[in-house]
């Protein structure tokens, strides 16, 4: 439960963060008329509508399993955060390249800008904060990966969201800046328009590459490999185990796996003590992998469970 934990508190930080700089934001968009800082203002409150979202999804995920979910809950995570990605399209996007292009075709001047510039250095400084604090959470989950692999092996979505979304807010404010300033330096206010416009196309990007992957992740994701190496090397060094042919693994959640293991037992063993033998590997791999909801083993010989993958595999040749 800790990598849930460090999601939720830096979700809560980007929370508070977006908050700040949604006001700041907003107040200032009104007062100067300012394309780009309007888009800036949407950004922000779509953040800060995605985290709640996120909350939510905690909430939801965090209910104990019943009679009609007998794994849990834990999937709605990934649901809510899917849900996450196409908000940030529609809105934060949809409605940067609407000013954008009103205001590059219908350009006004911006009122005091010196509103906008101090609007969005303190904007920086709140950003910047809550980005420190998702990225150091990111990174302490994945220590030894580049950030592109530890973002391809993730099961966390909150955690590498909070930091996309940070990260555009980051660029996003630099590119409200300069378009400001190209504006006022240039007398030349079809600048700002174009500044939201690129806002416009960074949320969609990022949207795209966040949908992407909570989709990957809903459909179901196996699990991390070390941890199927790991359950492997368990069931292969149990005492009545001939072999351990192969597994499946699925991701319910960042704290949530299930496992299907295939294992050829001894010849000499009884059905009693194959079961013995199978709460024995139940014992020590919840032991040392808590994450593992359920585990399934399938008692079969190499020969069977190599016929039964080459099926599916021409099963799947075939549906493709």
């Amino acid at each position: 439960m800790a990598a849930n934990s460090d999601s939720k508190v830096a979700v809560y930080a980007a929370l508070a963060g977006n908050l700040l700089v949604a006001c700041t934001k907003i107040a200032a968009a009104v007062w100067t008329g300012s394309s780009a800082m309007m888009s800036e203002a949407v950004h922000s409150v779509v953040d800060t509508s995605n985290e709640l979202l996120l909350l939510y999804g905690f909430h939801r995920a965090s209910r104990p399993p019943d009679h009609r979910h007998p794994l849990g809950y834990g999937r709605e995570l990934y649901f809510w955060s899917f849900i996450v990605a196409p908000l940030l399209f529609a809105l934060g996007a949809g409605v940067s390249l609407y000013e954008g292009v009103s205001h590059v075709l219908n350009p006004l001047p911006i009122e005091d800008p010196t509103v906008n510039f101090i609007v969005l250095g303190l904007s920086f400084v709140f950003e910047a904060g809550s980005w420190w604090v998702a990225v150091r959470r990111f990174r302490a989950a994945a220590p030894g990966l580049s950030y592109v692999e530890a973002f391809k092996r993730s099961k966390d979505p909150p955690a590498f969201m909070v930091v996309f979304e940070d990260s555009a807010a980051l660029i996003g404010i630099m590119i409200a800046a300069a378009a400001t300033a190209a504006a006022v330096a240039f007398d030349e206010p079809a600048w700002d328009g174009i500044g939201s416009i690129l806002i416009g196309l960074l949320l969609a990007v990022t949207s795209m590459v966040l949908a992407r992957e909570s989709k990957s992740l809903l459909i179901g994701e196996p699990a991390d490999p070390e941890l199927a190496h790991s359950v492997l090397e368990i069931a292969r060094k149990s005492n009545g185990v001939r072999a351990a042919n192969g597994l499946l693994t699925v991701q319910l959640s960042p704290q949530q796996v299930v496992v299907a293991l295939s294992i050829e037992f001894s010849d000499a063993l009884r059905a009693d003590d194959i079961e013995r033998a199978v709460v024995a590997i139940e014992n020590e791999l919840r032991a040392r992998h808590p994450v593992i909801a359920a585990l399934f083993v399938k008692p079969q010989t190499g020969a069977r469970f190599e016929e039964s993958r080459a099926r599916q595999l021409q099963g799947g040749s075939a549906s493709a």
